[in-house]
């Protein structure tokens, strides 16, 4: 395994983790529940890193502006969005 793969490997793992904290965290709607959800299973799927991530951002993306998101909710996201685009090349 290449250096810069084990790095994205590490950092997937990581952003996983704070996906699962999001899934669990009752406080966070449903449907951004269910966003990341997704996010994450397409993140983790077979195929190309930049696909599976951009998959993913753009499911992070689309719900971090939900005008019903707890403040703390949303500063993990905007976490999972910066580490996702910064492995993303």
């Amino acid at each position: 395994m290449a250096k810069d793969e084990k790095k994205q490997v590490e950092a997937i793992e990581q952003i996983t983790k704070s996906m699962d904290s999001l899934i669990n965290d009752t406080s966070v709607p449903k449907n951004v529940r269910s966003a990341v959800t997704e996010a994450k299973t397409k993140l983790n799927a077979e195929g190309d890193y930049t696909v599976r991530i951009s998959a993913a951002i753009y499911n992070i993306d689309y719900v971090s502006s939900d005008i019903n998101l707890p403040p703390q909710a949303r500063t993990v996201i905007w976490n999972i969005l910066s580490m996702l685009e910064s492995i993303k090349d």
